[in-house]
């Protein structure tokens, strides 16, 4: 079993910047992939961006590159999401997952066994 726990969400005006973090525990050795997805009220939830456990293999939605940055750090099992020029359409809950897979359909949901429980992300115009 892998636990994701999410943090670093909040409100911040429109041009601002956050940085989410999401620190895994377990069997951390079992995960191949760590994924960002934002899902906002009445919508689906949508995928914001991955990298590979191992090396730094990354993917980004066409919505934030450029704007949002996905990066790690090993020695504390912690995944980031930096959000920088952050816009209204930004807001959402914004989770993170894991999955066994190194290469795969990043952008798919199914792929992923292991969920956070969200962090609020708002962005003010």
């Amino acid at each position: 079993q892998v636990q994701l726990v999410e943090s670093g969400g909040g409100l911040v005006q429109a041009g601002g910047s956050l940085r989410l973090s999401c620190a895994a525990s377990g069997r951390t050795s079992s995960i191949g992939a760590m994924a960002w997805f934002r899902q906002a009220p009445g919508m689906e939830r949508e995928f914001v961006a991955a990298i590979t456990w191992i090396g730094s293999v990354t993917n980004y939605a066409d919505s934030v590159k450029g704007r949002f940055i996905i990066s790690r750090d090993n020695a504390q099992n912690t995944r980031y999401l930096q959000m920088n020029r952050l816009k209204p359409e930004d807001t959402a809950v914004y989770y993170c997952a894991a999955t066994q897979y190194r290469s795969a359909n990043f952008y798919c949901t199914r792929i992923y066994e292991y969920w956070g429980q969200g962090t609020q992300v708002t962005v003010s115009s």
